[in-house]
């Protein structure tokens, strides 16, 4: 199993050059991966790819791009751009995003997303593999009057950030894996895994990946840490999909899915989500109790790669 990290503060927006700089951090860490979440500021694929170049050997990814307010064929575009730029180690996460802001940034009425997943990924897939696309469904159009293909570019990885029953079965179908987010290791080997799994193996597809993205962090103030957790993650607890994963894992809040104490503690919570089938892990939030703790955070999260 493969660890990695978000780049991202908890409270800002960073800096290009501070990003790059904590990328080569991680990756003398040890770790795996490292990966971007899309805001309205920095386009994620876009910063994947410098990171990417700038530092050889290490993954990166985002998690994830929303499929509302895209396009295929600008999705691929992007996708194939950071994969010839980083030589192969490009991950493509795609959201269902949720209706408060699909509805207040884009305007666009939240209507029928698990059609459009569906959609949007039978028409990327191709466009992604070979360069062009045919693609006319009820939600969107995707054609190629001119070939999409990127010289150099590998097939790019694409995943979903899918926890509910419909988007996990078309996940399977139509994706490479998925990225669950607040979804413990109960949840993710009673209903994440089984589900997605199953939906891979009735459509003739590989067994899926499954990249768990876990709001950690190794400190000595395991209380105060969870406190800015709960804090931090609230917003989370308001959105339908996340308070079903969260109830699934048995956890009372956001905060109670963290991974939040000493070495052993942490490593233990990594433990069980590789038993509940976890592929990857990706930590989350690991700058919540400072420097100091998000420093400590990725020495085991190497250390543990390693071994």
């Amino acid at each position: 199993m493969t660890l990695g990290v978000t780049l991202s503060s908890t409270s800002r927006q960073l800096p290009v050059d501070d990003t790059v700089r904590l990328a080569r951090e991680a990756y003398g860490a040890g770790l795996h991966s490292a990966w971007f979440g899309q805001t309205f500021a920095y386009d994620s694929p876009s910063l994947a790819a410098i990171v990417g170049r700038e530092v050889p050997g290490l993954h990166v990814g985002t998690s994830a791009i929303p499929v509302f307010g895209r396009h295929p064929l600008l999705v691929s575009s992007q996708a194939q751009t950071a994969q010839a730029a980083t030589g192969g180690r490009y991950h493509l996460g795609l959201a269902l995003g949720t209706r408060y802001l699909t509805e207040t940034a884009f305007g666009l009425p939240y209507e029928r997303p698990i059609g459009l997943l569906r959609e949007f990924l039978t028409a990327l897939r191709p466009l992604l593999e070979t360069g062009e696309a045919d693609f006319h469904g009820e939600l969107l159009t995707a054609t190629t009057p001119y070939p999409a293909a990127v010289p150099g570019a590998a097939p790019v990885p694409v995943l979903v950030a899918a926890m509910g029953p419909q988007a996990l079965r078309v996940s399977g179908e139509l994706a490479d894996g998925v990225l669950p987010f607040l979804a413990g290791p109960r949840a993710l080997e009673r209903d994440i895994v089984p589900a997605v799994t199953a939906a891979a193996e009735a459509a003739g597809r590989p067994a899926p990946r499954i990249v768990a993205l876990v709001p950690g962090v190794v400190t000595a103030d395991a209380e105060g840490v969870r406190e800015k957790a709960a804090e931090a993650l609230a917003l989370y607890e308001r959105i339908p999909s996340y308070q079903r994963a969260i109830e699934l894992s048995g956890a009372d809040g956001a905060a109670g899915v963290a991974a939040i104490g000493d070495e052993e503690t942490v490593a233990a919570e990594v433990r069980r989500y590789r038993e509940a089938g976890a592929t990857e892990v990706v930590f989350t939030a690991t700058d919540l109790g400072g420097e100091e703790d998000r420093r400590r955070t990725w020495k085991l999260l190497g250390e543990l790669s390693r071994g």
